[in-house]
Order: C-alpha cells, then sequence, then structure tokens
C-alpha cells in the first residue's frame, strides 16, 4: 500500500468516524484521560503538541495546566470537532493545525509536551514518526505514546490485527507492548515508565462507530465469539446473552527527552 491510498484510507474512515468516535464512552473516559495528563506531568509554562489529535479530547484535557496546547490531524472532521470541543470548554489557549505526522510542520524542541493517542497502529512507520516526535520536544520535555496493544503471542497478535483490519481498513498494525516500548530507544529517549488501562464495551457499540467493508462486520462478530472460547485475538471477551463484551489493553508510555 502507498502512502498515499493509506492516507485516503485514514481520510475517508475518519471523516465518517469523526463524530461517532470523538464521543464515544470508551474515548472520552475522563479517568483514562486524566491519566495521560497525569503521566505527562505537566506545568504552567508547559507547550503541548498533541500528534494525530482526532477530535481534541487530549488536548482540550491539557489545556486547564498549561501555557498552550496545539493539536495536529490530517483529517478536516476530526479537526472540526475539535474545534466544537474547545469551544463547549470555553478553551482560548488551544490552536489546530492540519497536517502529515511524518513531517511535522513545527521547530525543533518547540514543545515541552508531545503526545499521541490511538495512532500509532495506523502508522505504516511508527519508529518515523515517533523520530519527529521527539524531534519537536524540547530537551527535558515528556513524550507520551498511549496505544492498545497486541499480545506477545505471534498467532494472537495476527489474529487480532486482522480483526482490526477487517473493522477498520485504516488500520496498519498493532505493535506488542515491547515493540511500543522500543520505538522509544529508536527515537533516542530512555526506556519509558508505563502505565495500563483497558478500552471496555460492546462489540455492538463498537460497530456502531466503524464502518467496515459490506459483510465484514459477520466476520467480525464471529471473530469476537471464538475468541470468547478459544482466546485467539489475546484479549478478554465474554458473552452475556447477546451481549459480547470485550477490553482491548492499553498503555501509556512516557518518557523525558535528556536535556542534551
Amino acid at each position: 500500500m502507498t502512502d498515499a491510498s493509506h492516507q485516503g484510507l485514514i481520510l475517508d474512515q475518519f471523516t465518517r468516524q469523526a463524530t461517532l468516535f470523538s464521543t464515544a464512552a470508551p474515548i472520552t473516559n475522563a479517568d483514562a484521560v486524566r491519566m495521560i495528563v497525569e503521566a505527562a506531568r505537566p506545568g504552567p509554562d508547559d507547550t503541548v503538541l498533541d500528534v494525530a489529535c482526532g477530535g481534541g479530547i487530549v488536548v482540550c484535557a491539557f489545556a486547564p495546566h498549561v501555557r498552550r496546547a496545539t493539536g495536529i490531524d490530517v483529517t478536516p472532521a476530526m479537526l472540526n470537532e475539535a474545534q466544537r470541543l474547545a469551544a463547549q470548554k470555553g478553551l482560548t489557549n488551544v490552536e489546530w493545525r492540519r497536517g502529515d505526522v511524518n513531517s511535522l510542520p513545527f521547530g525543533d524542541g518547540s514543545s515541552t509536551i508531545v503526545v499521541t493517542r490511538f495512532s500509532v497502529h495506523h502508522f505504516p512507520d511508527p519508529a518515523a514518526v515517533l523520530r519527529e516526535m521527539a524531534r519537536v520536544c524540547a530537551p527535558g520535555g515528556r513524550l507520551v505514546v498511549v496505544d492498545m496493544y497486541a499480545s506477545h503471542d505471534p498467532a494472537k497478535a495476527a489474529e487480532f490485527n486482522r480483526l482490526e483490519r477487517l473493522r477498520d481498513p485504516s488500520h496498519m498494525r498493532s505493535l506488542t507492548l515491547a515493540e511500543l516500548k522500543g520505538l522509544f530507544g529508536e527515537a533516542g529517549l530512555p526506556e519509558p515508565e508505563a502505565s495500563f488501562y483497558e478500552l471496555r464495551d460492546e462489540v455492538r457499540n463498537l460497530l456502531a462507530r466503524s464502518f467496515p467493508e459490506p459483510g465484514d462486520e459477520a466476520k467480525i462478530i464471529e471473530l469476537f465469539k471464538a475468541s470468547a472460547a478459544d482466546g485467539r485475538l489475546g484479549i478478554p471477551v465474554h458473552i452475556e446473552g447477546e451481549r459480547i463484551h470485550y477490553a482491548y489493553p492499553v498503555a501509556i508510555l512516557a518518557a523525558q527527552r535528556p536535556a542534551r
């Protein structure tokens, strides 16, 4: 897949998902967002950049704690959601940019906190994006990566990624926890501190905010049902009557860019 065709998938999926994704309970969960802010240890003089900011939830959570918070995303519909959220909250120290995360339009060391959430699994080259994030992070600043991660078992990881590609054709690959941590070293950063939570919901709600190809919804449901019996996805899945419950593991990884 070329970079242009993948970006086309991103624009298609997240234009359609913009409102549904930005308002979904697992995505807006206040406790989870608070954990992300706490991992960054913000102060009143900090400047925050949220890479692939989506609907602006993380930017708006940082805004009361910092001097300025900026979000950048490639999807105009997502940035529209972000602007609406900031207006609802009456925030005046936020700004939004449309741009490519592979070549961030910001100077070296221009932000003291650089964060990205639920985006790494969409990047064709996650290491390149992490290097860009490290470049724009000021020496002594904090870099935070938040994403779901796949099982360390290769077969289960492959099934989980197959499921996610069926559900969201713009999905590239969920990394394992070890691979996510390894991105920091590749970007010249120290071993990150880690904290964890789970994205919990029902499959029917997940599908209500997803746009798989025609016919793939049934395949997705069958994969979840099979995993409830044999664990093939490497995540908790259980069935309660007509309801299928799942929990995606999420890591919050944070490291300080060396001062020199």
